[in-house]
């Protein structure tokens, strides 16, 4: 038995991998957040498949129902919003996984910001612009960051910097930011990724908050801030400039197989 820890991607539902697929459609047991992942992906479970929403379940409860399919010996579906390896809670959940003896695998998928890039249709890594993202959160409303990762100790890299789950505090968000970025910084909201009701805010640290309140936005929301966002006159990346020294290729050899039954030759190239 095992259970997959499963990335499902920001929201559609075909936003997945080809594996994440193969494992919701054999896994007899699908754990899920019905709050953050799209019913359709639960289409791909087995018929009779037990499905559990985990959305207001704790902890202990979650990793309860694991136990109970290991000693039934059932395979187990956990999905996760985005891609496990950020802000999943995979980490605790493993780590009882791991005292109980039980075996697992995780299954990457597309995280939420990748797919807020992709709906504002810019490369987060831009020549000579910012070459550094930072994925972080803010502490309200959750665990507390660690010494170090406040947002104005961040900014001083004036890097671009990602939130998650921090919408709700735009304007402090806001005032944290733009001692190191200034108001006229480039900020994006996108709220709902890759969905059919997704929402696009563009602005600055200036009006990116009253943009926010008035379009309602107060969860499943990804705030980019940086120059990157509206970057256009930059030097075209080294790895494709003609100007970049290129080793000298040399022809390719010809290669010759000798039949055993002929004694005849042939070019294989």
């Amino acid at each position: 038995m095992t259970v997959r820890f499963i990335g499902a991607g920001p929201g559609a539902a075909d936003l997945i991998t080809l594996r994440a697929r193969k494992y919701i459609e054999d896994s007899p047991v699908c754990l899920y957040a019905g709050s953050l992942v799209p019913e359709d992906l639960l289409a791909h479970c087995p018929a009779g498949a037990k499905l559990v929403d985990t959305a207001n379940l704790s902890l202990d409860e979650i990793v309860a129902d694991m136990l109970a399919a290991d000693r039934d010996g059932l395979d187990v579906a956990r999905l996760h919003s985005g891609d496990p390896s950020v802000f999943s809670a995979v980490a605790e959940q493993t780590r009882r996984l791991d005292a109980a003896g039980v075996a697992y695998e995780i299954v990457p998928g597309v995280p939420a910001f990748a797919a807020a890039a992709a709906a504002l249709k810019r490369e987060l890594t831009v020549p000579g612009v910012g070459q550094t993202v930072i994925l972080t959160r803010t502490s309200v409303r959750a665990t507390p960051m660690p010494e170090g990762e406040d947002l104005a100790t961040l900014g001083k890299s004036r890097s671009t910097i990602v939130l998650h789950l921090a919408v709700q505090r735009i304007s402090e968000v806001v005032d944290e930011l733009v001692p190191n970025y200034g108001e006229d910084c480039p900020v994006a909201v996108v709220a709902m990724a890759s969905r059919p009701d997704e929402i696009i805010l563009r602005g600055t640290l200036a009006d990116i908050a009253a943009q926010v309140r008035a379009a309602g936005i107060r969860r499943t929301a990804v705030i980019v801030v940086g120059r990157v966002l509206t970057a256009g006159d930059f030097p075209d990346s080294h790895l494709y400039s003609a100007a970049r020294d290129r080793p000298t290729m040399t022809p390719a050899r010809s290669m010759t197989t000798t039949s055993t039954t002929t004694g005849a030759s042939r070019s294989t190239d």
